[in-house]
């Protein structure tokens, strides 16, 4: 496998999502996770309470975050179901209470129709669906209000149980995957420039599959879309160096800049302050920008 730094792979790297453009082909955009659920598998409900998620959400932006995530159900299948109308009271208010504050991106991590065209009305920016667009009408919100959607790749999808997932090519599989959902969500009237991918790291995939995904990275990008990773802070990092939820921060930081070098362009994350050091120090190493403060100018 070449060691070589893979481009973006996007046609049109230069993309206007919510109030914000991004030059992909040299930049890349921090995703910061707020959850408003008491059963986060990193945050552990820390930001449940409304204010606390209001106020997770501001530091983030001031940290540096160019998004914000919010999600009102998680992914795991060990949770109770909620229904619809609660998740909605769940994350309508964060997004209505950033959105007053802030020209950041804002998205919502949900799987639900309803859920999306709620939080679309209430200032959202960007549909972040892991469960691939499959839910009956989601596909339509996104075409008819022209959000942004993340494709992401799981089996299940959230609060589904999937015992031993089983890959006979991870890659191949979730690049198939990738590309059928693309062309639905196409063939569905969802505009080329609103689509991002992700190809799902741990989701519904044990730590040697997550690896192998970042790995050969690049078969994901070359899709011909912005690539989302999502690797903060999990368990592949955390089997990978035997450290616990609280121990992955180094893990976390080399994982994303390596993605980077594969051409991920969007990096979702829990401690924002360290991945925007991180990340602006590999974009400056790339060439992409210049030293924010040098004492020598070279003119």
């Amino acid at each position: 496998m070449s060691g070589d730094i893979v481009s973006s792979g996007i046609g049109s790297p230069v993309r206007r999502i919510g109030r914000r453009e991004f030059d992909f082909e040299r930049q890349v955009a921090i995703m910061a996770i707020v959850n408003r659920t008491p059963n986060s598998f990193h945050d552990q409900g820390r930001t449940f309470a409304l204010d606390s998620a209001v106020k997770a959400a501001r530091r983030a932006v001031d940290e540096g975050a160019d998004w914000v995530d919010i999600g009102g159900f998680a992914f795991s299948a060990a949770q109770a179901p909620i229904s619809p109308e609660e998740e909605i009271d769940r994350v309508a208010p964060v997004i209505a209470e950033i959105r007053a504050a802030t020209d950041a991106v804002i998205s919502i991590d949900t799987h639900r129709a309803e859920v999306a065209r709620a939080a679309l009305e209430a200032g959202a920016d960007v549909i972040n669906d892991t469960n691939g667009l499959r839910e009956p009408g989601m596909a339509e919100v996104a075409a008819a209000s022209g959000a942004c959607v993340v494709v992401t790749h799981s089996i299940g999808g959230p609060g589904r149980r999937v015992f031993r997932p089983g890959y006979t090519d991870v890659v191949a599989e979730v690049a198939g995957f990738l590309r059928e959902r693309v062309a639905y969500a196409l063939e569905a009237g969802i505009a080329p420039d609103r689509i991002i991918i992700d190809p799902g790291h741990d989701l519904n995939k044990n730590t040697y599959h997550s690896l192998e995904l970042t790995r050969r990275l690049e078969e994901i990008t070359s899709i011909g879309y912005p690539t989302l990773v999502a690797l903060s802070n999990k368990d592949f990092i955390g089997e990978t160096l035997d450290r616990p939820q609280g121990e992955r921060a180094e893990g976390t930081i080399a994982a994303n800049v390596f993605s980077i070098l594969k051409g991920a362009r969007i990096l979702r994350v829990h401690d924002v302050a360290a991945t925007v050091a991180s990340v602006r120090m590999t974009e400056a190493m790339l060439g992409w920008r210049g030293p924010l403060s040098p004492r020598h100018n070279l003119a």
